[in-house]
């Protein structure tokens, strides 16, 4: 199992071509896929100034308000318009249609997972108290506050503090995770394959 620790602080900010914001790539599956050839794609992106969000055929897409005011998502021939304003409320939309997007604000930063449409789907929620996650072969889980303590089957259990997690791929794993503070926040993102027809 492909099992990679990371800190969205040692994450290089990169700009966007339209000046309107920041991404920081937490992972992009198959390694070395540019932004044509990925399977799924994981990261934070900082908006600063409103603007269009590129179009990703063939791309689903889910995105949720981390902090800030949050950011209004329209386009009207895609019948799109929502409000992300909700902070740790995941939004699910198809990556096809270049939205438009206006700051409800200032800056406010986002979480963003992408998939290849026909190959897999994200399951994206946020815990606050302890659970088990059901086993998925990819996935991912960022503590937004934390710490938490995170045991994958036998292996050693890991602690992650807020701005900290872990991604996996190749070995379905579940996961037992636990939170060491009554605030505690724990993004998980499970990757599923999709079944062909």
């Amino acid at each position: 199992m492909t099992l990679q620790r990371f800190a969205i602080d040692d994450l290089k900010p990169t700009p966007w071509k339209n000046g309107g914001g920041t991404t920081r790539e937490i992972v992009c599956r198959p390694p070395g896929a540019g932004m044509d050839g990925f399977d799924w794609r994981v990261s934070i992106a900082t908006i600063a100034a409103p603007g269009p969000f590129s179009a990703f055929p063939g791309v689903d897409r889910v995105i949720m308000l981390l902090e800030g005011a949050g950011v209004r998502l329209r386009a009207g021939t895609a019948g799109v318009d929502h409000r992300l304003d909700t902070p740790l409320r995941p939004f699910a939309f198809a990556g096809d249609v270049a939205l438009d997007c206006d700051l409800l604000g200032g800056p406010s930063t986002d979480f963003n997972v992408m998939t290849r449409r026909g190959k897999l789907r994200a399951e994206v929620q946020v815990l606050h108290a302890a659970g088990d996650l059901a086993p998925a072969g990819r996935g991912l889980l960022l503590a937004l506050r934390g710490p938490w303590h995170l045991q994958a089957g036998a292996e050693p259990s890991l602690t992650c503090e807020a701005g900290t997690g872990v991604w996996w791929d190749g070995t379905t794993q579940g996961w037992r995770a636990t939170p060491q503070s009554l605030d505690a926040a724990l993004v998980v993102v499970r990757l599923l394959a999709v079944q062909a027809a």
